[in-house]
């Protein structure tokens, strides 16, 4: 399993010297720095281990994490928008050793841009398997295609129908999308299907409403609507939720004060490697998935973290007990999947906030406090065997990976960039407060703070780990924007005062519940 929900990478061809001469307004390429001159952070792996050690958050003796973890402000499916926009802005191909032995030698083949390239390909005339085909003419259409989630049973053994609800898939179910890390855990993967019946639905109301339109004319207005109403999503429904209130709005207006280019946007260190890496604190144990899979009575089994990395056709295996009460249907035991079985289809009201009336064993799943806890199920990765030796074992530990990139890429110390931002950084004493905090206290870090896991107790500290902190929140902010606006086809370049369009609960504005109630497919099993 690769590193998941929001990762970031490294800085390729630039070694540190190189980085440090680097101008905060220039151009350095796909990869930069926001403080190029800031000193790096010096740290002892074995230090940074115990304190990546620390930050696993506690469960129960029922295996659950306490619900005062949650955090009542962002539904869980914002988790994985988060992961969807990571892997739309970066990709990073370059084997975990290779990282190790160069970590400056990065490679990053997607154009840091919110231009949903990972969705789209290079269109139809480049990558035709993305996209259906016209039953009578076999030409290939507008349309993406849709794969199909086949019949299956409930706890109780009754019948759920087939539906056209997978990610379209080969004969081994290898899913046929442009970024298969939008195949690593069944949630992505439906929040990828979610994005290509939008772009479907858009394409059959262009047709409706302005029937002239035709070939890549109409693929590329209904493109333009997709991406644009994307765009806007991100901004002020995604990034203003884990900011500090009104703050993107404020900084389109007043511009950007750190995160400046002079022509063409690049990704900075200090967000891909530390700032959005938040996204792993806000991942949950287990989901309230849809009627069969959840905590409940009826369901076969809760949703948890574990299953849903199993369940897909990129991570591999079926879990046999799964199989046997009928959960799956492999077609002759367990293996990678043809196609989704039909009652692991989402329900998208558990994952985003549509104002569903209550009803008995339906729960919205909140996203996890921003704080520097990890859930077990994340912390320690899978794929660990007993035979692995102590140094590749850490390895697994998600936070050390984290920790540990950002000294091999020389990001500076948390309080650095505060000072650097004209903001006042978090008293030591501040820091060291927690089990983790202590344990960071012991080798120095509530005074010299690793930029990542800064990030995380300035929104423990301020806000409860409700939103971010200061620091955190400009720089997600600001890198959002200068991504957007550095785009030439995005909103704010063509059309800087664009107001969304298309049906929502508040004309000219648009969020990710609107899109759900747009493409009307909000919990096909019921």
């Amino acid at each position: 399993m690769s590193e998941v929900a929001m990762h970031g990478h490294g800085v390729r061809g630039m070694n540190r010297a190189a980085l440090q001469a680097l101008a905060g307004n220039a151009d350095p390429g796909k990869f930069g720095r926001i403080f190029p001159t800031l000193t790096a952070l010096e740290a002892d792996e074995d230090d940074l281990f115990e304190l990546a050690t620390a930050m696993k958050d506690a469960v129960g003796p029922d295996g659950k994490t306490d619900p005062a973890g949650d955090n009542p402000n962002v539904p869980a499916g914002f988790t994985y928008l988060g992961q969807f926009v990571d892997h739309d802005i970066t990709l990073d191909t370059t084997p975990l050793e290779q990282q190790e032995a160069d970590p400056l030698a990065t490679s990053n083949f997607r154009t840091p841009a919110l231009d949903l390239d990972s969705l789209y390909g290079d269109g139809p005339g480049i990558h035709p398997y993305l996209y259906d085909r016209d039953p009578a003419t076999h030409r290939v259409i507008e349309k993406f295609l849709i794969g199909k989630a086949s019949a299956s049973k409930d706890k109780a053994g009754n019948p759920i129908a087939a539906f056209p609800n997978d990610l379209p898939r080969n004969q081994v179910g290898h899913a046929l999308i442009f970024d298969e890390r939008n195949d690593e855990n069944l949630l992505i993967a439906q929040f990828h299907l979610l994005m290509l019946k939008f772009h479907n639905k858009v394409v059959t109301g262009l047709e409706a409403t302005q029937p002239g339109l035709k070939g890549m004319a109409l693929f590329h207005e209904a493109r333009r609507i997709v991406t644009w109403h994307y765009q806007w999503i991100v901004l002020f429904d995604f990034v203003e939720r884990l900011t500090e209130p009104g703050l993107v709005r404020r900084i389109k207006h007043e511009g950007r004060r750190f995160y400046r280019f002079r022509s063409r946007p690049f990704m900075p260190a200090e967000f891909a490697a530390a700032a959005y890496r938040l996204g792993h604190s806000m991942v949950r144990q287990s989901y309230s998935h849809n009627r069969v899979f959840n905590p409940g009575p009826a369901a076969i089994v809760d949703g948890t973290l574990k299953l849903l990395f199993n369940f897909t056709g990129k991570s591999g295996q079926i879990v046999g007990e799964l199989v046997d009460r009928g959960a799956v249907n492999t077609g002759g035991g367990p293996g990678p999947l043809p196609d989704l079985p039909s009652n692991w289809i989402i329900d998208w009201r558990r994952f985003f906030d549509l104002e569903t009336p209550p009803e008995p064993n339906f729960t919205l799943n909140h996203a996890r406090r921003l704080d520097p806890f990890i859930v077990p199920e994340l912390h320690t990765l899978p794929g660990l065997r007993p035979e692995t030796d102590k140094t590749a074992a850490r390895d697994f530990v998600l936070p050390f990976r984290n920790l540990k990139r950002g000294v091999q890429i020389g990001l500076p110390s948390g309080q650095d960039v505060c000072r650097a931002m004209g903001i006042v950084p978090m008293k030591p004493a501040e820091i060291a407060t927690g089990p983790d905090g202590t344990v960071g206290a012991k080798h120095g870090f509530h005074k010299k703070t690793p930029l990542w896991y800064y990030v995380l107790k300035e929104a423990e500290h301020h806000h409860n780990g409700l939103r971010l902190g200061p620091m955190g929140s400009t720089i997600v902010a600001e890198t959002f924007l200068g991504l957007v606006h550095g785009d030439h086809d995005s909103f704010l370049w063509q059309q800087a005062n664009w107001k969304p369009h298309l049906p929502s609960a508040t004309p000219g504005h648009f969020t990710m519940a609107d899109l759900i109630r747009f493409v009307g497919d909000i919990n096909p099993i019921g």
